[in-house]
């Protein structure tokens, strides 16, 4: 369409679960993308090296997420809850990318999915600082806690409760509203 220019959001699942509540909500935010709008989910968490900043040469597989999110336009991370953080694999890649500026100023919009009423509320403040430190572009409307998230979406990984169904759109509408 004239006049739109499009735009590309990358997606990251904390989970390395093959099917996980975290892929269903990403998967749902690509559905209810509007037209212009290319969402592209990174499947590489479990490539990734430890981190270790002594590594000189880039693996290939950090050296690809690199390059992935210096073309997005704005990222969506999901994450699970685990031991009260994020899964240690997420935190890995997001270490891998601490020093060389890919989150610099870039929207991200950051989300926490729990079979728990607290909506895993502890891994969402854990991410949300690590995404502080990267210097991404964040306001209260970029996050969102997703609590009880199994009586939110079905056996075919459709988010099903209107109003998640509405904060995911709020979450979505904040990364648009920042393209410009």
């Amino acid at each position: 369409m004239p006049g739109i220019q499009a735009r590309t959001i990358l997606t990251i699942s904390g989970s390395l679960r093959q099917h996980s509540f975290n892929k269903d909500i990403l998967h749902a935010l690509a559905a209810s993308a509007p037209a212009g709008v290319s969402f592209n989910m990174f499947e590489g968490l479990d490539t990734l090296p430890h981190f270790n900043p002594d590594i000189t040469e880039i693996p290939a597989p950090v050296q690809v997420f690199r390059e992935l999110l210096h073309a997005a336009d704005g990222v969506i991370i999901c994450t699970p809850e685990y031991a009260f953080g994020v899964p240690g694999s997420l935190k890995n890649a997001l270490d891998w990318v601490v020093a060389t500026g890919e989150f610099n100023q870039k929207p991200v919009a950051a989300i926490s999915a729990s079979p728990l009423a607290s909506g895993g509320d502890k891994a969402l403040a854990a991410l949300l600082h690590t995404l502080t430190a990267l210097g991404t572009r964040m306001t209260a409307a970029s996050s969102l806690s997703i609590p009880m998230v199994k009586k939110k979406i079905n056996e075919l990984g459709e988010v099903t409760d209107l109003a998640t169904q509405q904060a995911l759109e709020g979450v979505l509408g904040f990364l648009l509203e920042e393209f410009g």
